[in-house]
């Protein structure tokens, strides 16, 4: 495999691609990236051998031509990987392999439309009698999500991909810096919701550093679309900021308990992801295996046990969970159901 990939850049090195559209950049990009994250998941150590040298003037080259991180990315083998003849691009042939990107795939876009949806609601406004249609969208978009999470959980074997998917993931070196490697939320839209929802706030230091880290691990059209976000009113201040002499007229009772009904399934979303998929994937198998700790097993580059108290707060905020620690929307989701009798 080494000699072969050695003899395709030795081909690329000698091309001029500051000529290349972003699409062609981009797939040469995640090309070079599988490439790479195969060396690395098997033991291949890629700052000693000729095949990262040769890849690093090439990858660099790429992430300044695209915007993004100069390694393979989630889109690459999600929502930009491009099927020729039916084939897509995969690391291996196991069907486990190709049902986890495959749902991931129909997650990510499910979240997209979702996304959609609450920000034309931004748009014509909480109060607007359209709206209706527009939670009706986001509210099939997210149920979409379930579906897919609901289809890992029931036909994905923990074991394979514990063992023989989730290696291929791994942080490695492009030059002098190590990317953490790609996860199944680095795109947009489930922050666009976070933030066009009012669960999370980009002011807050934790939300904040998150938003930082995964921002170059995003296409530039979805950079683009979640920087629009942060200056938009969310859903739940608007409804907040509405007088109380709103409350009994036809519209606030309909809207939002559209918005609540929103609000809930998302908060089953977050349940789902992170007590289902987190635990049942991660988690639990390498307490088994006995390496919690071990760097090797985690794609975002901290030990497990951090990355497992981060998505826990995560979890948490996006379904407004009763803390003290965090400052959740608790408090102000609780006063919306009570306005509309839904506690």
């Amino acid at each position: 495999m080494q000699n072969e990939g050695d003899a395709c850049l030795d081909g690329l090195l000698k091309e001029k691609h500051i000529s290349y559209d972003f699409d062609t950049s981009l797939d040469l990009l995640g090309d070079i990236g599988l490439y790479l994250a195969a060396l690395n998941r098997h033991e291949m150590n890629l700052t000693q051998n000729t095949s990262s040298n040769k890849a690093t003037s090439l990858l660099c080259e790429m992430g300044i031509l695209t915007g993004v991180a100069p390694r393979l990315i989630t889109a690459h083998l999600t929502i930009r990987n491009k099927a020729i003849k039916g084939t897509r691009k995969y690391f291996t042939s196991l069907k486990d392999e190709i049902l986890f990107l495959d749902e991931n795939t129909r997650g990510i876009l499910a979240f997209q439309c979702a996304a959609n949806a609450v920000m034309n609601i931004s748009y014509v406004g909480v109060s607007s009698a359209v709206a209706d249609t527009l939670f009706a969208t986001a509210k099939n978009a997210l149920e979409h999500v379930l579906h897919s999470n609901k289809k890992l959980l029931d036909n994905l074997d923990v074991k394979r991909f514990f063992y023989c998917v989730r290696p291929y993931y791994k942080p490695y070196r492009v030059g002098n810096h190590e990317y953490r490697g790609p996860n199944a939320g680095d795109f947009s839209y489930i922050n666009e919701l976070d933030l066009l929802l009012g669960l999370c706030s980009a002011n807050d230091p934790f939300y904040e550093q998150l938003l930082t880290e995964k921002m170059t691990f995003m296409l530039p059209v979805d950079q683009e679309r979640l920087r629009k976000c942060l200056n938009q009113v969310n859903l739940l201040d608007e409804l907040l900021a509405l007088s109380l002499d709103d409350a009994n007229k036809d519209w606030f009772q309909c809207n939002v308990r559209d918005f609540l009904k929103l609000f809930d399934l998302y908060s089953k979303i977050a349940f789902q992801h992170h007590e289902g998929l987190v635990k049942h994937y991660v988690e639990e198998p390498a307490k088994h295996a006995k390496i919690y700790e071990d760097n090797r097993i985690t794609a975002s580059g901290p030990p497990l046990s951090t990355v497992i108290k981060i998505l826990e707060t995560l979890r948490d905020f996006r379904m407004a969970a009763n803390r003290e620690d965090i400052m959740t929307r608790y408090e102000d989701i609780s006063k919306l159901k009570k306005l509309v009798g839904m506690i």
